[in-house]
């Protein structure tokens, strides 16, 4: 079976791409140099600086092999190559909720990049889901735990961050 594909914009790429190298080249070297430090103390048994580093160092190590395996497995979707005529992974979409005529904008992004309290919404998600493919003045529907929604869509434009 094909492993799935990380789907990310290429301002997601680049920003993964900064943290992952900020990771190895920068926090990596402050970690050892708190834990030489430390073990400059003395007693490692009871040090609690030497365990907050190693503790540190191991949290950096796992992010960092997750960043590389979420890279590894990468497919970028360019946001100037998007079709801004339906809604695609790199859009920004504004829609109206149509039973509280309310209006909302989401960036569909995805799963990686998903970030819900930056109005940002994976492609997976039950509302990115139902908003993937429509047009503008298209009314879509997105089955929720609690129920379900309807979305009409106002407007499909990219990314200008």
């Amino acid at each position: 079976m094909a492993e799935k594909k990380n789907l990310l914009t290429d301002k997601g790429l680049k920003k993964l791409e900064e943290e992952l190298q900020e990771l190895r080249v920068v926090k990596r070297k402050e970690v050892a140099q708190k834990i030489k430090e430390a073990r400059e103390q003395g007693d490692l048994s009871e040090n609690a600086e030497y365990d907050a580093a190693k503790d540190e160092q191991k949290d950096i190590e796992a992010r960092i092999e997750e960043l590389e395996a979420i890279l590894k497995n990468v497919e970028v979707i360019y946001t100037d190559e998007v079709d801004k005529e339906k809604v695609n992974v790199g859009c920004v979409v504004t829609v109206k909720d149509v039973a509280k005529d309310s209006v909302q904008t989401f960036k569909i992004v995805g799963s990686t990049e998903a970030d819900i309290l930056n109005n940002k919404i994976s492609n997976e998600s039950p509302v990115g889901a139902a908003l993937m493919g429509a047009k503008v003045g298209d009314t879509v529907t997105a089955e929720v735990p609690n129920g379900s929604f309807q979305f009409e869509i106002v407007e499909i434009s990219l990314d200008e961050e």
